[in-house]
Formats: C-alpha cells, structure tokens, sequence
C-alpha cells in the first residue's frame, strides 16, 4: 500500500465525517473541546456532476476539514431541503455521525467490489483533487456512508497541507479558505 504525505495508507480510512446543522457552532466545539483545527471551510459544495441515487443533483452543502492526529475529520453542513446522501442521513437518525472515508487507487473497482457485497451507489460527484468521490450506502445495518475517495496527487497534497497545518497549531486563525 502507498503511504499518502498525511501518514495514512491507500485503501484505508483516511477520513470520519459528520453531518452537522451548524457548522461555525460545530467547529467551536472541535477546537474549544477537543483542539482539533485549523479547519478549512468550503461555503459550497455543488457541481454539475453530482448524481444522487441516480438522478442529477442540485443539494448544496459547506464542508470544513481538519485533522486530528493522522485522521482528517469532515463536517457537512446541508444548505438547502434537496435530496441528498446528507439529508436522507438527518431524516433518518437526526445529525451526527455520516460516513467513514478511505483513499481508494480505484475507485470503480471498488464500487463494483462493494456492490457484491451488497451496497448499493448512493452519490457520485467530482471533486477539486481530481476525480470522483463515491458513497456507498450499506443499509440500515451499517452505522453510516462508505466513501470512496481517489487516491490522486490532488487529495495527497491537499489533505498533506491540512495535516501539516495542523501540526503545531497554535489555535490561532480557527477557519481558513479551503484550497
């Protein structure tokens, strides 16, 4: 397996996120309680490509990232009532806890090794490191989303920028631009 710059391999998870109603509230609470930051935050999350259980799209959500240790944590804020993999999510079992993320070499096989298994392909969409992520739903028997998330030279030096920013934090500058 390759080792990504933020000391997590490929084809493990990389990443644990959570669908939250406010997310400068939520980012409070990581930094205030639990020290994890900065957070980069991402006010829109919309494309084109974004395919919800196969239709197009038009859900827009703010995403913030930041690590905690060598894991990054992910907190989804949605921003409108369209259907999406986030609000099903809300609906269902209120906010909190939404998917696991593990870096992926490929992401199509693993849909298709994942669908063996059962899951079924929730949401597809592009993503600014390069390619297209993947959420895999499991059913009610699973705790939440499987994401896949390709495993680019994109998402290596992104998510390698946020660890090191991390890395020493002094608690200063809490939220800063994504990318």
């Amino acid at each position: 397996m390759t080792m990504l710059g933020f000391g997590q391999k490929v084809g493990q998870i990389i990443q644990m996120a959570y669908v939250v109603e406010d997310i400068e509230a939520s980012i409070d609470w990581w930094v205030r309680d639990a020290r994890t930051g900065p957070w980069f935050l991402l006010d829109s999350f919309l494309g084109d490509d974004h395919v919800y259980r196969g239709e197009k799209s038009r859900a827009d959500v703010r995403i913030a990232m930041a690590f905690a240790g060598h894991m990054q944590i992910e907190l989804i804020q949605p921003k409108d009532d369209h259907p999406s993999v986030y609000r099903e999510t809300v609906q269902a079992r209120g906010h909190g806890f939404h998917h696991i993320g593990i870096a992926s070499a490929d992401v199509d096989a693993e849909i298709a090794a994942y669908e063996t298994r059962g899951y079924t392909l929730a949401f597809r969409a592009g993503v600014p490191t390069g390619g297209a992520v993947a959420y895999l739903d499991g059913e009610p028997a699973h705790p939440g989303f499987v994401e896949l998330i390709p495993a680019t030279p994109g998402l290596d030096a992104g998510f390698t920028a946020f660890w090191r920013a991390s890395v020493d934090w002094d608690g200063q500058n809490p939220i800063r631009p994504f990318g």
